[in-house]
């Protein structure tokens, strides 16, 4: 079984595939995590997240990073990551790895997973929620990790990581048409995880 889960930061996609994924008994794979190591690979070597050639480099060396680094989820990494997702090359090299991940049966979730990655998965999501909500949901994370920051300057990063995901020429991110949409705007962990195994179920 391969689920698709995609969506914006913060809106809930990982949380859901998580659960899928141990309710099924099958891996997960959070891919934004492997661009987050990308970014982080650039950024410790002191280069430019957008210089495409420093990103390439960074991404053949993503399966020695660590995907549980702490470091991956700073904000700044977070936008560096968006800034290298733009390049095919990065992408090309990054699929290659996802499809052997979702080939033995998993929960990948993302931004291009139901359209690019795993066009033919089984069941597919797209989560989302209102910017305000995703921005709030990033600060609670954060200030809960002892980390101080600006809501003002969360909120827009967090727009302009949703415009470069959205309008970037490779692999943007968009709704599949076979897609599930799911607002969690108004939704808890537990609604949204029994909304999506129901529609799994049904299928």
């Amino acid at each position: 079984m391969i689920i698709a889960v995609d969506g914006p930061a913060a809106s809930g996609k990982g949380t859901l595939a998580r659960r899928l994924a141990a309710h099924f008994k099958i891996d997960h794979l959070d891919t934004g995590s492997l661009y987050r190591c990308v970014a982080l690979g650039v950024l410790r070597a002191g280069r430019d997240p957008n210089n495409e050639s420093d990103a390439i480099t960074a991404a053949h060396d993503v399966r020695s990073l660590d995907l549980s680094d702490p470091d991956l989820r700073d904000e700044k990494v977070g936008n560096a990551a968006s800034t290298v997702a733009q390049f095919p090359a990065v992408r090309q090299i990054l699929l290659d790895y996802q499809r052997q991940v979702a080939a033995a049966g998993a929960v990948l979730d993302g931004r291009d997973i139901g359209t690019v990655v795993c066009p033919d998965a089984d069941h597919k999501f797209y989560v989302t929620a209102s910017l305000e909500i995703r921005a709030e949901r990033r600060i609670a994370e954060l200030l809960d990790r002892g980390v101080a920051v600006s809501p003002d300057e969360i909120r827009e990063e967090m727009a302009v990581r949703d415009r470069l995901d959205r309008e970037r020429a490779t692999s943007p991110l968009i709704l599949a048409s076979d897609a599930h949409l799911l607002d969690t705007t108004n939704l808890d962990i537990d609604s949204a995880f029994s909304y999506a195994l129901t529609l799994i179920e049904q299928n």
